[in-house]
């Protein structure tokens, strides 16, 4: 039985929809970017507080090891703490934060939450041609809360070959929105990048939300801002080709300044997803995602 919506919920959906985005995140970025000393370093101390940050994870666990919020907020963490799943038939989790959604692609639909589904050819930025290819797969949406790990790793060995920035809306991506308003993600701002696989051809979404004040990746540093306001596509050689770029499993592949979800695509037939991974299951980058379809 679907929940009912109530009056206190519908006021928070109107609030999201009239809320100043654009002029939100900017603050947020110029402010999460501010070298205050003293200032910064105790805004990061009630941060780790509030959100119960296992600090001992980090390479650097005191705040004033930190200039800015935002270099606090990618903060780098020690080596081992996240193990990378080493089977060969694996492939491992991107990101830490919870699964939102997670199952098959019916055709050209997947789910967002109860209910709501929005279109796999609105979300690659209305290209048929790529989104033929992930009919029918399988796809995955990790949620990262505020107190989350923020950078984003490769679930398996891939070659990128292609990267797309999408202008777009940026709405909040918590749960509670994901249930109320429709279409979030084929909505949202997103940097969409395909890789060659040998589990066939991967696409790993980076989408932003209200105050993700940017987005980046290792190969091409931060994407956004500037926000240009039109789709904008980069196209890289394949393997073994001059400048063609490599990523190993488990390699750190981007990050979000402040929060967000990737939502990662598979082909039909070519992945089975863990068994103890369902909605709303707490997860861990290197922690098995899938293995190969028999």
């Amino acid at each position: 039985m679907n929940k009912t919506i109530t009056y206190f919920d519908k006021l928070k959906v109107a609030f999201h929809y009239l809320l100043p985005q654009f002029l939100v995140t900017r603050a947020a970025g110029w402010l999460a970017e501010k070298q205050w000393g003293a200032v910064t370093h105790t805004i990061i101390r009630l941060f780790i507080k509030k959100y119960r940050i296992n600090m001992q994870e980090a390479v650097y666990a005191d705040a004033k090891d930190y200039v800015s919020f935002n270099q606090f907020f990618i903060r780098p963490l020690r080596d081992g703490v996240r193990p990378i799943n080493q089977d060969p038939n694996g492939l491992c989790l991107p990101a830490d934060g919870r699964v939102s959604q997670l199952g098959m692609i019916e055709e050209d639909r997947l789910i967002q939450a109860k209910g709501h589904y929005f279109n796999l050819t609105d979300l690659l930025a209305g290209d048929f041609e790529l989104s033929e290819q992930f009919k029918n797969g399988q796809f995955i949406t990790t949620y990262l809360s505020p107190r989350d790990y923020h950078r984003v790793h490769m679930p398996c060995a891939g070659t990128l070959r292609q990267m797309v920035y999408v202008p777009g809306e940026l709405y909040s991506v918590n749960p509670f929105l994901a249930e109320h308003i429709p279409h979030l993600f084929s909505r949202n701002e997103r940097v969409i990048c395909v890789f060659d696989t040998e589990f066939g051809p991967m696409v790993q979404i980076l989408v932003g939300a209200t105050i993700t004040a940017s987005i980046s990746t290792i190969w091409a540093g931060v994407i956004n801002p500037p926000r240009p306001g039109e789709i904008q596509t980069w196209h890289y050689p394949a393997q073994g080709e001059d400048g063609a770029i490599y990523l190993e499993k488990g390699q750190e592949m981007g990050a979000f300044r402040l929060g967000s979800t990737v939502i990662n695509l598979f082909a039909e037939n070519q992945v089975e997803f863990a068994p103890y991974l369902h909605q709303d299951t707490a997860v861990r980058v290197g922690e098995l995602l899938a293995r190969r379809a028999q």
